[in-house]
């Protein structure tokens, strides 16, 4: 017999489409990509879907499982995904989420790349880092023309294969990258991995890999010591003539958060590497690689906000308490606006990051040293902002949103990453000091594009003004470098809203952020903001 009947409950947020998102299809708009809208919502109808989510439900349930040894005691070092997972990468590559942007001739691949990236993004992050990673290694890999030569175009096919083989031989690939080091970090330059010539041009690499994500990808990008100094090498999994190379797994890393991705410690003994660039350039050579991969940090962690907000407006639409609906309590409309309003700031970054690439590859040198400069300052603030972003839209949930079914603990885990991956928050603010002291012009170039808006917003206009009088003191500027590169990320943002944004959330932002007229929490916005027209933008729209 039924002892009550279940009222009050908020549906699933399933069987909607998240690529009706704004700022993305705008962002398309601008940069008449409109030619990807249709295949921007083919990914959103099927990340918003019972059975997409179903597969990043049960990617995360079961980790992946290393598998050292076969039967009979020979060394496979093989790692065994769910087969969620297989499917998960097998839409990804299809949706040309990886390398695919290097063989597209349309207009703005990068741009589209990102856009889709940051809608499929909901599903599950893990796999994300292997395309990633393939993204990534196409400019690096240039270094040498015969690997690119022969590699790029399976890197670029839309063909998921995930069986170990050599890599010719494959109608598709994935690429990783395998650099940091227990003694050095983030501090490359400290690696001890050794790298030695051999008679027949490759090298011969001995040492141990810290943080090795993806495992299973066909190939990687290594950082080892030759004669020349720190280098960068291709480094297969399977050789040419068949046989494994040496490639130890010694343990995959048991994470706060990114369950479905494999990271792992690798033992290199005596594996067989070819040079890509020439020794002694390795840093620079994979520079590009780590760019690109910084971009889908703030890309992913965008994209955490967005999924954040729409869970909490999907709730608060959906769910009463003290005889209203919570949507329509002003504190929690409040809350809502203010979470709403970071995960747009961040998401026009992103993806004007996205297309500030696209214009670089085509040869802008002036788009490509804003780019440098604007990937530190943004990756280093948003990334930043991704926890307590977190945090705050799981708060909106109540305890529902401290249940795993939620899927939002998922989503608190997760937004941390984006921060450590590809430098911590340290060394995104140093790389910004690093780039305005090796390229003096970057700085420059960074205040023309934030102040070409000057007359646009009496709020914009004084924070520029202050951001300006932070550079007359450079013998502290390490000390303070948290501090100033948050101003410039946030006045970038400003300035980019004012330029693309809508005017409710370019006002908000602006009152808020910019003229600090709100307290230490998401939800002190003052009055007079236009909650109704942000909300709008990110509240979902069920089928």
């Amino acid at each position: 017999m039924a002892t009550h009947e279940v009222t009050n409950q908020v549906p699933p947020l399933v069987d909607y489409d998240p690529a009706e998102y704004p700022v993305v299809l705008e962002a398309l708009h601008r940069a008449d990509a409109g030619h990807a809208l249709d295949e921007l919502h083919e990914v959103g109808r099927l990340a918003g879907s019972a059975q997409a989510q179903e597969w990043g439900d049960l990617a995360e349930a079961h980790p992946p499982v290393l598998k050292t040894h076969d039967r009979y005691g020979h060394r496979v070092d093989e790692v065994v995904y769910d087969p969620s997972y297989h499917q998960l990468m097998t839409k990804a590559i299809g949706f040309g989420l990886h390398a695919a942007p290097w063989a597209d001739d349309r207009p703005a691949p990068h741009l589209v790349r990102a856009a889709k990236m940051s809608i499929w993004a909901q599903v599950d992050a893990g796999h994300g880092c292997p395309m990633s990673m393939t993204y990534a290694v196409v400019p690096a890999l240039r270094a040498n023309p015969e690997l690119a030569a022969r590699y790029e175009p399976l890197l670029t096919s839309a063909v998921y294969a995930p069986e170990l083989r050599v890599p010719a031989t494959k109608l598709g690939l994935t690429a990783g990258m395998s650099m940091t080091e227990k003694q050095g970090g983030s501090d490359v330059r400290a690696n001890t991995t050794t790298a030695a010539p051999q008679p027949d041009g490759s090298y011969r690499i001995t040492g141990h890999k810290w943080f090795t994500s993806a495992p299973m990808s066909d190939f990687f990008l290594v950082l080892a010591q030759a004669a020349g100094g720190l280098s960068c090498f291709f480094v297969p999994r399977v050789l040419p003539d068949g046989t494994r190379n040496p490639f130890r797994l010694q343990r995959l890393k048991d994470k706060l958060g990114n369950h479905s991705n494999a990271s792992s410690e690798v033992e290199y003994d005596d594996t067989v590497g070819w040079l890509v660039g020439a020794e002694g350039r390795g840093v620079p050579t994979i520079v590009e690689m780590v760019n690109l991969t910084r971009l889908d940090c703030i890309l992913g962690s965008a994209a955490g906000m967005r999924v954040g907000v729409t869970n909490a407006a999907h709730h608060a639409a959906h769910r009463s308490a003290f005889g209203a609906t919570l949507i329509d309590q002003p504190l929690m409309r409040n809350v809502l606006t203010d979470l709403a309003v970071e995960a747009e700031a961040a998401t026009l970054a992103g993806l004007w990051l996205a297309e500030l690439t696209d214009r670089a590859v085509a040869g802008d040198e002036q788009a490509s040293t804003l780019r440098r400069i604007s990937l530190a300052v943004t990756k280093y603030h948003v990334c930043k902002r991704g926890p307590i972003h977190a945090a705050e839209a799981l708060e909106c949930l109540g305890g529902n949103g401290y249940v795993e079914e939620s899927r939002m603990p998922r989503l608190y885990r997760e937004a941390p990453l984006m921060s450590v991956w590809e430098g911590s928050g340290n060394v995104a603010a140093l790389d910004t000091l690093r780039a305005m002291a090796k390229q003096p012009e970057t700085l420059g170039v960074f205040l023309d594009e934030v102040k070409s808006t000057v007359g646009s917003s009496a709020e914009l206009d004084a924070a520029i003004a202050r951001l300006e009088g932070e550079f007359g003191d450079f013998e502290t500027m390490q000390y303070r470098a948290r501090r100033v590169v948050g101003q410039m990320a946030q006045v970038l943002q400003g300035a980019l809203l004012v330029r693309y944004g809508h005017p409710a959330v370019a006002d908000g932002y602006l009152r808020t952020r910019l003229a600090g007229d709100r307290g230490d929490v998401f939800g002190t916005l003052p009055l007079g903001i236009d909650t109704a027209a942000i909300l709008e933008r990110s509240t979902p729209k069920l089928a």
